[in-house]
């Protein structure tokens, strides 16, 4: 019988660690911050120092990211709502990263509880 997305993504929350919003602010400068939602989301704003690495993408550019190369590397792992950040804490599990925590409620429930955020500087051109 076939699953649904919201299946896959039950699952996974069962197979990690997550953590609230407040938890993860205490968190911020202690762990590598991971943004897996797509660029575009990224730019319109995200949690301040995040690196982004778009879910799609995410097992072939992790390594390519000096602060998160180390499998070793303390991460903390957030999306829109939490659905993408827990498929990709599963995924970075079965790649080795043992230390790995989900945001809950993504940067829509960081943004709800009026938590700092920051957006990238525009690229000039010129």
């Amino acid at each position: 019988m076939p699953v649904s997305p919201h299946d896959l993504v039950v699952e996974a929350k069962s197979q990690i660690k997550e953590v609230t919003c407040e938890e993860a602010m205490s968190l911020l400068g202690k762990r590598v911050v991971l943004d897996v939602r797509e660029y575009d989301e990224f730019s319109a704003g995200h949690l301040p120092g995040a690196i982004n690495i778009p879910r799609g993408v995410l097992e072939f550019k992790i390594g390519m990211v000096p602060e998160a190369a180390d499998r070793q590397s303390a991460l903390l792992v957030y999306c829109r709502t939490s659905g993408r950040a827990a498929l990709s804490v599963v995924q970075l599990q079965r790649l080795g990263y043992n230390d790995v925590i989900s945001m809950s409620g993504g940067f829509e429930q960081w943004s709800s509880e009026q938590r700092p955020t920051e957006k990238p500087e525009p690229i000039n051109f010129e």
